[in-house]
């Protein structure tokens, strides 16, 4: 546990730093708002943590959020913008129309930010502090986040259409998606254990349950006594609205429960379960 802790550490890290940022490497730093905003870290976590009290996904929703953000033109609060007269929102590409959350927490916690330290601190640092946060209150790892970035004053609907990985992502599209990035082949599935916590609908799996790449079976790296448990959680005809734990096991917690779910063919998505079960992988 401990060896994974510091691994996913390290490259989430090293992800907030690399992703496409507007700045230099050189000017982000953990200490940025030292002197103009010092309570900022306590002021998000007292937000997220009011949060989670009545909405225990929110960790994981502000961590995907972040996510969403970073992969289209940088973590750069893209994602944050609505729809205006010049201005096309992320929030209405397909990856995230209808699954995106936390928008409200973000706000709460701008407004609380600003009562503290106005016009100073960044909605992408916002994003990024809350992603750091939101591990920690899922049990996982803390790390120095990065700190300095300028919000973005638009958006790009066709690009986070085009870089978002979805969750029908076979490896090798895995891969790409990646690599877009700048991002290797252990970045990947690294990042990809921030799905140890949260949900999914039904309509991102359900072909695997019953006709997997058009084959009218479902999908052969599918445990078979999970396929069974996800079937009566989403029927073949319902509406595919239905909610399912990422982790079988400990759904609100971030640990490493996800890679050895994996192993055990329980992974929920084909764009996890890949990762193991691709052959060569």
């Amino acid at each position: 546990m401990g060896s994974m802790r510091l691994l996913v550490v390290a490259l989430l890290c090293a992800f907030a730093m690399h992703a496409g940022f507007s700045v230099s490497y050189a000017q982000l730093t953990p200490t940025f708002y030292r002197e103009t905003c010092p309570n900022l870290f306590p002021i998000v976590f007292g937000v997220i943590f009011d949060a989670s009290f009545t909405d225990p996904r929110i960790g994981a929703s502000l961590m995907r959020l972040h996510f969403h953000d970073c992969f289209v033109q940088g973590c750069d609060g893209s994602v944050l913008l609505n729809n205006t007269d010049t201005i096309e929102s992320e929030q209405d590409a397909l990856p995230n129309i209808n699954s995106i959350r936390g928008l409200d927490v973000v706000n709460d916690i701008k407004t609380a930010v600003e009562n503290s330290c106005p016009d100073t601190v960044s909605c992408a640092d916002i994003l990024a502090i809350a992603a750091e946060i939101a591990s920690v209150l899922g049990g996982g790892p803390g790390w120095p986040v990065p700190l300095g970035r300028r919000d973005s004053l638009t958006a790009n609907r066709t690009l986070a259409n085009q870089n978002l990985p979805a969750p029908f992502f076979n490896l090798t599209q895995l891969k790409a998606s990646f690599a877009v990035q700048g991002l290797n082949t252990l970045d990947l599935v690294t990042l990809s254990g921030g799905h140890t916590f949260g949900r999914a609908r039904c309509s991102t799996f359900i072909n695997r349950l019953y006709n997997f790449s058009n084959t009218g079976n479902p999908d052969p790296t599918l445990n078979t006594t999970y396929l069974e448990v996800l079937r009566a959680r989403c029927p073949q005809n319902a509406t595919g609205d239905n909610l399912t734990n990422l982790d079988l096991s400990t759904p609100d917690q971030f640990d490493n429960r996800y890679y050895s779910n994996l192993l055990q063919l329980n992974g929920l998505l084909q764009s996890d379960q890949e990762l193991f079960s691709t052959p060569g992988a």
